[in-house]
């Protein structure tokens, strides 16, 4: 994706009104639809810290005309196919609950709701999504730190109590993510532990990358964080 074609807090916005648009041409005033915003957009949505995600994704509820919306929008703009995607329904962060516990952001053209899922529940999906090579465990660093900074400090019951709501247990999150976590509630700095976890996640990304070019077919989702922390050790002893 080229850079004019990421997501910010602006045109993230900008985009969702000439959906909500195009959605009540296509399919009348009458028939709402709802859309929960989580991942990166979720982040962008809610906190300063990110400045932008590659893609949107999102719990849909809406008449099927809701995918001839989104095909439209993304040829007008010229955004990448899948610009506004369900996608991560078929991974493990994702949890029926999540409707219940998103909070409402807007109404657009009168038709579209704009839900969104922030703060404890928002770290829960990422503590399960706990991707070394994304932002994901950053993002509850950045998480932790705004609500620090605006006196709504988060704590580890909130967080349990979210991650039971949305999955029952945590038997969800490896160790590594709830090593983060842990160390991050304890963090007396937060904004320098951020920046640590940003450039961990980028060393992991540059190390993945250069093993993919190298071996292709090699990574898959069962080996590739065996594999990350078998390249961080690597490093650290050159």
């Amino acid at each position: 994706m080229s850079a004019e074609n990421t997501f910010n807090k602006e045109n993230l916005d900008f985009y969702l009104r000439e959906l909500a648009k195009e959605y009540r041409k296509l399919s009348g005033k009458r028939m709402k639809a709802e859309i929960i915003l989580v991942g990166g957009a979720a982040v962008l949505t809610n906190y300063g810290f990110r400045e932008m995600t590659t893609d949107i994704d999102a719990v849909i509820h809406a008449s099927s005309v809701m995918k001839d919306a989104i095909i439209h929008v993304g040829d007008r703009y010229h955004l990448p196919n899948g610009w506004l995607n369900t996608d991560f329904t078929n991974t493990a962060s994702y949890s029926s609950e999540l409707t219940v516990h998103s909070e409402y952001v807007c109404t657009r053209s009168n038709v579209v709701e704009i839900r969104t899922v922030k703060g404890p529940y928002l770290i829960a999906m990422k503590l399960v999504s706990g991707r070394r090579y994304k932002a994901d465990l950053s993002d509850i660093v950045g998480i932790l730190y705004e609500h620090q900074l605006a006196g709504t400090p988060i704590d580890f019951t909130m967080i349990d109590h979210a991650m039971i709501d949305l999955y029952g247990s945590w038997d969800k999150v490896d160790d590594y993510s709830r090593a983060v976590l842990d160390k991050a509630l304890e963090s007396p700095n937060l904004k320098d532990l951020f920046e640590t976890q940003m450039a961990e996640e980028r060393q992991a990304k540059e190390s993945i990358l250069e093993i993919d070019q190298k071996y292709p077919s090699l990574l898959n989702a069962d080996n590739i964080n065996d594999i990350i922390e078998l390249a961080r050790k690597k490093k650290s002893q050159l």
